[in-house]
């Protein structure tokens, strides 16, 4: 799964819970799916933390790097 792009995971994701919500997966098979969703969620949370390290570095100001902090309110 980490050779999928970020996009692909998050696609990946998205047909895994609307899988789920439909309610019509038995419950071995929505244990496997959530057991991959999870791991796509990993996946997708890496991607995004190595992009923001990315930014921080690109993003100067007076000549310093600024650091890049990340609210985790919704």
């Amino acid at each position: 799964m980490e050779d999928l792009s970020f996009e692909e995971s998050l696609e990946k994701l998205e047909e895994i819970v609307e899988k789920l919500e439909n309610g019509d997966v038995p419950l071995d098979d929505a244990i496997d799916e959530f057991n991959n969703a999870m791991q796509l969620v990993k996946v997708c949370d890496e991607k995004l933390t190595k992009a923001e390290e990315s930014i921080a570095k690109i993003v100067e100001e007076n000549g310093e790097l600024m650091d890049f902090v990340v609210s985790d309110e919704e």
